[in-house]
C-alpha cells in the first residue's frame, strides 16, 4: 500500500493513492472498507457509499473476466471536482463494457451499474496492462472548511499520512457524515496520544506543554478567519 503526499494549500487535489491487490472474492470487502477509510481521511465522505460500490463493479469485474488470483492495483485520486476511481490489471484483452438491462445476460451489468453511478467511465489500454476508471464528482466544500489554513493544511497532511499507518480503531456508525467525523476525531485523538507519550518518554512535563500549546491557539487568528 502506498501513497504518494504532497501537501496542498486546498483540498481539491490529492495526489494518487494506491494498493494492490490479488483478485479474490474476498479482497473486495477488503478494498471496500480500505476505500472508505482513505475517503474518510481525505473529507469526503459523502462519497463512500457510491466509491465502495463502484470499486465492487470495478474489482469484481477483474475477478469474473480476467480471473481468480490476477494481481491488480487499486488507484484513487481527486484533481480539480472529481474523485477518479482506477482498477488497474494485466488483461488488454477482456475489454469491460455495458450491457443492456437482460435477465438472462451473463455479464456486463456491473459495468451497467457503475455507468449509473459514476460521472464518467473508461477504458485506457496500454502495452501491458489496462486501466478501467471512473469519477464521481467530488461537489463544493463545506460549509466552514478551512483547509487553507496553515495549521489545517499541516494537521490535514499528517493525518492522512498518518491513517495509513495506524487505521483509526472506531467502529462505524450509520450515515457517511457521522463517519467521517469519527474516523477524523479518531485519528487526531490517535496523533495526540501518541506525542504526549512521546514527551513522557523523554521526561517532559506534558501538562506544561499542553498549557503552551492551549496558549499558543488562543492567542493565533482563528483557522476559520474569525
Amino acid at each position: 500500500m502506498g501513497e504518494s503526499l504532497v501537501i496542498q494549500e486546498t483540498r481539491t487535489t490529492r495526489k494518487q493513492w494506491d494498493v494492490e491487490f490479488t483478485s479474490h472474492p474476498e479482497e473486495v470487502a477488503t478494498l471496500r472498507r480500505v476505500v472508505a477509510l482513505r475517503l474518510a481521511a481525505w473529507s469526503l465522505p459523502e462519497l463512500v457509499d457510491t466509491a465502495r460500490l463502484c470499486v465492487s463493479e470495478l474489482v469484481s469485474n477483474v475477478l469474473t473476466h480476467v480471473g481468480i488470483g490476477t494481481p491488480g492495483l487499486l488507484a484513487l485520486s481527486v484533481n480539480g471536482a472529481n474523485l477518479r476511481i482506477e482498477v488497474h490489471d494485466p488483461d488488454t484483452r477482456a475489454l469491460p463494457a455495458v450491457v443492456l438491462a437482460d435477465a438472462h445476460a451473463e455479464g456486463g451489468r456491473g459495468m451497467t451499474l457503475v455507468d449509473a453511478l459514476a460521472d464518467r467511465w473508461g477504458v485506457q489500454l496500454h502495452e501491458d496492462h489496462k486501466v478501467t476508471w471512473c469519477e464521481l464528482a467530488t461537489g463544493a466544500a463545506p460549509p466552514g472548511d478551512s483547509t487553507g489554513h496553515p495549521s489545517v493544511t499541516r494537521a490535514e497532511a499528517l493525518l492522512d499520512l498518518y491513517a495509513t499507518l495506524r487505521p483509526p480503531r472506531c467502529s462505524y456508525e450509520p450515515g457517511p457524515g457521522k463517519v467521517g467525523r469519527r474516523v477524523a476525531e479518531e485519528s487526531a485523538i490517535d496523533v495526540i496520544t501518541d506525542f504526549l507519550h512521546w514527551l513522557q518518554a523523554r521526561g517532559r512535563d506534558v501538562d506544561e506543554v499542553l498549557d503552551h500549546a492551549q496558549s499558543r491557539i488562543e492567542a493565533a487568528p482563528s483557522a476559520n478567519g474569525r
